[in-house]
This record gives C-alpha cells, sequence and structure tokens, in this order.
C-alpha cells in the first residue's frame, strides 16, 4: 500500500467512525483537541497524522489506533486470512516508526500490530479513559524499549511482554543505537 493509499484509507475510516459515533467535525474537534481543520484534511486524504494525532482522535472515538488503518466495515463473510501484501503499513511523520497491522479485519476482537521503533526516537500518547476498555500487550522482538504507563515505567528487552490498559498517557522510547521491534496486541478494540 503506497503512502497516498494508507492516507487515504486514514481519512475514509475516520470519517466512518466520526458518521458512526454520530460527531460532526466541531463535536470530534473538541472531544479530541485536535483541531477542525486538522481532522477536515485528514478526512479529505490531505494530511497524513502524527500518531500523536491519530492517538487523540482514536481516543475520543472510543477506538483503538489499530482500527484507524481498517479498511470499514467488514464484509458479511470476512476472510479469516491476512496476506502480507494487504496488510496496511504507515508511518509516522513525526518519529519515523512504522506500523503493520496484521490482523484480519472484522474476524476476531483481537487485533495484532507489527512495529519498527527508529534508534533515539519518542511518542507520547495522551492516552485518557475510552468508552471502551482497551487492553494492550506489547511483546519485544528485538531491540529495546523504555515504556511508560501513567506514573510507571519499564525498560522491555526481546521476550519480555508488557500488559496494560489503555487508560492513561503511555510513553515510548527507543533507548538504544538500533531500530527496535515489537508486537503489540489490543482487545477490546474494534468498534
Amino acid at each position: 500500500m503506497t503512502k497516498d493509499n494508507i492516507t487515504e484509507l486514514i481519512g475514509r475510516r475516520l470519517r466512518e467512525l466520526r458518521a458512526a459515533a454520530d460527531l460532526s467535525l466541531d463535536a470530534l474537534a473538541h472531544k479530541s483537541g485536535v483541531s477542525r481543520s486538522n481532522i477536515s484534511l485528514i478526512e479529505r486524504g490531505q494530511s497524513s497524522p502524527t500518531a500523536v494525532v491519530l492517538d487523540k482522535l482514536a481516543s475520543a472515538l472510543g477506538v483503538s489506533v489499530a482500527s484507524m488503518f481498517e479498511g470499514g466495515p467488514a464484509p458479511v463473510a470476512p476472510s479469516p486470512l491476512a496476506r502480507v501484501a494487504d496488510q496496511p503499513v504507515w508511518s509516522d511523520p513525526a518519529s519515523g516508526y512504522v506500523r503493520r497491522n496484521v490482523s484480519p479485519p472484522g474476524v476476531s476482537p483481537l487485533q495484532l500490530v507489527d512495529v519498527i521503533f527508529p534508534a533515539g526516537q519518542r511518542v507520547a500518547f495522551e492516552t485518557s479513559e475510552r468508552d471502551t476498555d482497551i487492553h494492550q500487550l506489547v511483546w519485544m522482538i528485538d531491540g529495546v524499549m523504555e515504556i511508560a504507563h501513567g506514573a510507571d515505567q519499564w525498560q522491555l528487552n526481546p521476550g519480555d511482554c508488557l500488559a496494560v490498559r489503555l487508560d492513561a498517557p503511555i510513553r515510548f522510547h527507543n533507548p538504544g543505537a538500533t531500530p527496535a521491534r515489537y508486537l503489540v496486541a489490543l482487545t477490546g478494540a474494534r468498534p
């Protein structure tokens, strides 16, 4: 999927989720803290949002960030297979981290996301209480990550797994000299 295609997918999905939540642009802007004009640009596929903006929008809509990359409502009989060529890949314009939604859309309440996080980079999400209870597991594959959830902080090394509920600010930092790779599993995250 090209950068233009993924930007269009995010815009289309944001419009669908906003409509399903019965929110106007102004209402979503107020609820998320993202400007109305920025939301409009994203929905029209004219702006690629950062991870922080996506998190604010997802939080306001009561879904996970991973839900923002799904192709819309699942067909009546969704496929249980997601071929790697069809899995949406997105790169955060601010930090350069790359995420690939691995899970087949609409098949399971579990979502899997493969992340490659550049050395020295940081991302801080202002995650707050959502209408939906979302749990996240982070399983380290390569490298090292420092993850803070609220007042708690951990350093994850290969093989380590951290479970948190998305109900407090969460910060990711790769203090290493090489990219880190980890798998994120989310439950309760689909609209």
